[in-house]
This record gives C-alpha cells, sequence and structure tokens, in this order.
C-alpha cells in the first residue's frame, strides 16, 4: 500500500487528487492552511484507516518537515508528494509591491521547493518517490487582459524546479514532473474573479473547461507510471497547442 501527501487538498483539485487516491487504496495525508475547510474535507472522504489530515500553512517550513515526519511515522514512508498548495491572483504589474511578490514565492515557490527537499530526503532513504508540481499554462501561454506576473512568475520558477530536480535525482528513482492546468472549474475562479469560468471556455480548442478529476487522474497516471520524469504535462483542452476562429 503507498503512501500519498496532497497539499492544499481541501478544495478543488486538490480535494479531488485526494479522493481518487484514497479511492485507488493509497494511504492519504491531506493538508490546508483553511482548517475549516479541511476538517469538512476529512469528514467527508471518509476512511479514517487511511486519511490523515494536517493544517497549516506550506510557506512555512515546519509544515512540510511535520507532512513528511506524519507520514513516516504512521504509514512508514512517502511514495507520492503532490504540491498542489497555492494562491493565484491577478493584479497589474504595474500596481504589485515587494509584499505581493513575496507572497506567491513564499507559498508558491518556497512551499513547493521546500516540501519538495524535505519528501526527497526520506525518498533517498526509501530508494524511490514521485514528486508531482502544480504549474499553469500562463508559462507558456501569456494572455493580455489577464495581468497576473506576479504568480505566474513564481509557477515558472515552480516549471524550472520540476526538470532540475527531475535531473539531480532521476539516478535515485525519484521522478518529477508537473501538469500545467488550463482553466479548471474549482473554487479557485471566484477567488480570481471569474464568475462563470465556462465563459472561458474558447480558451481551450475544446471549448469546454476542464474539471478538477481530470487533473486527479492525470496525477494518477504520473504517479504510477515508472519511466515519465522531468515533463511539463500541458492539461489544457488545446489552451497551448492553438487557437480557434470564430
Amino acid at each position: 500500500m503507498k503512501t500519498i501527501i496532497v497539499t492544499g487538498a481541501s478544495t478543488g483539485i486538490g480535494k479531488s487528487i485526494a479522493q481518487l487516491f484514497l479511492s485507488k487504496g493509497y494511504n492519504v495525508i491531506i493538508n490546508s492552511a483553511n482548517l475549516n475547510n479541511l476538517e469538512n474535507t476529512y469528514r467527508e472522504l471518509g476512511e479514517h484507516d487511511r486519511l490523515i489530515m494536517v493544517h497549516g500553512d506550506i510557506s512555512d517550513r515546519n509544515t512540510g518537515k511535520i507532512l513528511i515526519e506524519t507520514a513516516v511515522k504512521h504509514f512508514g514512508g512517502v511514495d507520492v508528494l503532490i504540491n498542489n498548495a497555492g494562491i493565484f491572483e491577478p493584479k497589474p504589474f504595474l500596481d504589485v509591491q515587494e509584499d505581493d511578490l513575496d507572497k506567491f514565492l513564499n507559498i508558491n515557490l518556497k512551499g513547493t521547493y521546500f516540501t519538495s527537499q524535505t519528501a526527497i530526503r526520506q525518498m533517498l532513504i526509501q530508494g524511490e518517490g514521485s514528486i508531482i508540481n502544480i504549474g499553469t499554462v500562463l508559462v507558456d501561454h501569456a494572455i493580455d487582459g489577464f495581468p497576473a506576473t506576479a504568480p505566474i512568475s513564481s509557477k515558472g520558477a515552480i516549471h524550472a524546479l520540476t526538470r532540475q530536480l527531475a535531473a539531480e535525482f532521476g539516478k535515485n528513482n525519484i521522478r518529477v514532473n508537473a501538469i500545467a492546468p488550463g482553466i479548471i472549474r474549482s473554487p479557485l475562479q471566484a477567488k480570481t474573479g471569474v464568475d462563470n469560468a465556462d465563459s472561458l471556455a474558447g480558451l481551450h480548442l475544446l471549448n469546454r473547461i476542464g474539471e478538477t478529476k481530470d487533473v486527479a487522474e492525470l496525477a494518477l497516471y504520473l504517479a504510477e507510471s515508472n519511466f515519465v520524469t522531468g515533463e511539463i504535462i500541458n492539461l489544457d483542452g488545446g489552451h497551448v497547442a492553438g487557437h480557434r476562429i470564430s
């Protein structure tokens, strides 16, 4: 029985990932900075013999440390880490202050960086492991009218980190990949000021937005494939591949 840690797992993509892996027989550790949402998800998912929740802000290095320690204590190790926790808010470039940039770098980049660091130390002991980061297609396909240089810069760093970690630890049988979603139906859309996510369907060649289960299914594939590493996979309905002319 394998063990997975999912950060930012109380709603949206993280919750769907946790639910799918739980249904596949994994031990699952879920994390969120929002205690109320985390407790609700913990109760909803059930399977409490294989599900543990760890409350904490991933920008705090100690949170990542506690996550890995919890996995080792209760389940003997950590096989998969999914760095899903993150924030994303649009703001015009000229209005971005240092505090704004620090917020995205601390939560998105540093949270992913230091949680992965702690996980890899454990995976080296085990002799294998898989890390899956969550990026964004906007790193490779910028959109005028959606000013988000601060969060996109932090996500771009995650893309670069993914490939570098894959290079450094491939010889240790530790695989590192990233999923770069397009528009996914989740609570994140409302937080970024998008009241109707389906109105953005035209950004995708398939003319529809994605669902959180789409991300979860790709995460499961990457977790269980033993010959994929260093990849940034666009899960975007054709967003990056091309454009439609109406």
